[in-house]
């Protein structure tokens, strides 16, 4: 059975899909089976053009594309909307299918979520599946990405403390496009302070490989609790 990874990140935008696409380029460049899943996208007007698409693209995994993601729409708002604008709802029961049948096919998996943690995926009066459920029912190791920019400790504190009040367990902390300098160096530190979370690794902005060996890379994964 493979190995997972949990992307969250504060919010929209603060490029949990480019973060996946290294991780995911790191481990098939070092020899492992790793493939990519997202439960579900919009503002895509094909797969191709995806983030699974632009995942696949990027890391070269040999993945089916298809199989990297359950749910794509078109409109680009919160996934809640836009199936109730498209139709097409998402299930947990075939979020949770998906992923098993990847396991099956490789080593390691990268699932990344869509937008922050309190995203809507469905929001009907009959019914509503948020991330935070996939997240609950997936039962993976979570690596939260996040930028050092001006804002960014309040988001990751909120996120962090979210997490822990519904029995999440976050591996780390995850810092996108640093820049370095005094601002960012003093928000990474005061985000380790106030969470008790390690600032695992740092992407540099426009970096084209993860910065860190696979076999790091590859310890952050681990079989559902």
């Amino acid at each position: 059975m493979a190995k997972g990874l949990f992307i969250l990140g504060t919010g929209t935008d603060v490029g949990k899909t480019y973060v996946s696409a290294l991780l995911v380029k790191c481990l098939v460049e070092a020899g492992y089976q790793a493939g990519y899943y997202k439960a579900a996208q919009s503002g895509a007007a094909s797969l191709s053009e995806s983030d699974a698409g632009w995942v696949k693209a990027v890391s070269g995994t040999k993945q089916e594309t298809e199989s990297m993601v359950s749910y794509s729409y078109q409109t680009p708002v919160s996934p809640h909307l836009a199936a109730r604008l498209e139709g097409g709802y998402a299930h947990l029961s075939v979020i949770q299918s998906a992923f098993a049948g990847l396991c099956r096919q490789m080593e390691l998996v990268t699932v990344e979520g869509s937008g922050g943690m309190i995203c809507p995926l469905v929001y009907e009066p009959n019914r509503q599946l948020m991330l935070l459920d996939v997240i609950q029912a997936l039962r993976l190791p979570v690596l939260l990405v996040s930028t050092a920019a001006l804002g960014s400790i309040n988001q990751v504190v909120l996120t962090a403390q979210y997490a822990a009040a519904n029995g999440i367990s976050l591996r780390g902390i995850l810092i996108n496009r640093y820049h370095g300098g005094r601002m960012e160096e003093d928000n990474c530190r005061m985000m380790e302070t106030l969470t008790g979370l390690p600032i695992l690794g740092y992407v540099a902005e426009g970096a084209k490989a993860f910065p860190l060996p696979a076999e790091v890379v590859s310890s952050w994964y681990g079989a559902a609790d």
